[in-house]
C-alpha cells in the first residue's frame, strides 16, 4: 500500500530505490505474454541492434505532494511524435554514464538544471520495438525551477499527481499487436491524455517497485 502522506511517500521512494541499479533484461517482459512456441518467432521481431537511450523520471516536490513531471514529443519527430514521454535521449559518447545522459537531456528539453534534481534511484531498462533500450533515471525535482521547453523536441509539458499513477485502478489494460503478435499493455488516462506504451511500462515498474514486499 501507499501513503497519501507526501513526506511519508517520499521517503518510501527513496527507501526503496536506493539499492536499484540500471540494466535488467528488457526482452523478459516483451515475451512474458506470449506462449512458449511463439517466443522464438517475436524475438525475431526485435532489432538486432538498439541505440542506447536514458529518460529521466522527474519527481517533483510540490507542497500539495509529488507530481511526475511528462512531455508531449513535438510532432515533426521522426520517432514517435505527438506521444507522451520523459525528458531523456541517446546516450551520447560526451556522457559520463546514463545518470549524465538523462539530466543532460532532460535540462535541454525541458530548461531544468542538474542542480535542481536528486537522483533517488534507477528502473529496469525498458526495449522500444523501433530500436531503442531505455534506462530510466529516477529523480526528486525541486520545485523552483522554470520551465523552458525545446520546440524542437517538446510540443508542451504538464504534471500527474504521484498518487494517480501509483493507484491500480487507474492501470487501463489494452492488448497491443506488433506483427502477428499480441501483448497485453496498461493504459494511464488522465484528464483526457493517453499515457502509454514505454512511458507508461516504465509508470508500472515504478509501481512495482514501490510495491511492499
Amino acid at each position: 500500500m501507499f501513503t497519501d502522506d507526501p513526506s511519508l511517500l517520499r521517503e518510501q521512494l527513496e527507501r526503496r530505490l536506493q539499492a536499484s541499479q540500471p540494466g535488467g533484461d528488457p526482452i523478459a517482459p516483451l515475451l512474458a505474454g506470449l506462449p512458449p512456441e511463439q517466443r522464438a518467432d517475436a524475438l525475431r521481431q526485435i532489432p538486432a541492434e538498439v541505440a542506447h537511450a536514458a529518460v529521466l523520471v522527474p519527481i517533483i516536490e510540490r507542497p500539495s505532494g509529488l507530481q511526475v513531471l511528462l512531455t508531449v514529443r513535438a510532432a515533426h519527430l521522426a520517432h514517435h511524435p505527438g506521444q507522451i514521454s520523459f525528458p531523456g535521449g541517446r546516450v551520447e559518447s560526451a556522457d559520463t554514464g546514463i545518470v549524465d545522459a538523462a539530466l543532460r537531456e532532460t535540462e535541454e528539453e525541458v530548461g531544468i538544471g542538474r542542480e535542481f534534481i536528486s537522483v533517488v534511484g534507477h528502473l529496469p531498462d525498458h526495449l522500444v520495438m523501433t530500436g531503442f533500450r531505455i534506462s530510466p533515471v529516477v529523480g526528486l525535482v525541486r520545485p523552483q525551477f522554470s520551465l523552458r521547453l525545446d520546440p524542437t523536441e517538446v510540443d508542451e509539458a504538464f504534471e500527474v499527481p504521484l498518487s494517480f499513477v501509483l493507484d491500480p485502478r487507474n492501470h487501463v489494460p489494452r492488448r497491443r499487436d506488433f506483427g502477428r503478435f499480441s501483448f497485453m499493455t496498461f493504459d494511464i488516462p488522465y484528464e483526457g491524455r493517453r499515457i502509454w506504451g514505454a512511458t507508461a511500462a516504465m509508470l508500472l515498474s515504478l509501481y512495482d517497485q514501490l510495491q511492499e514486499p
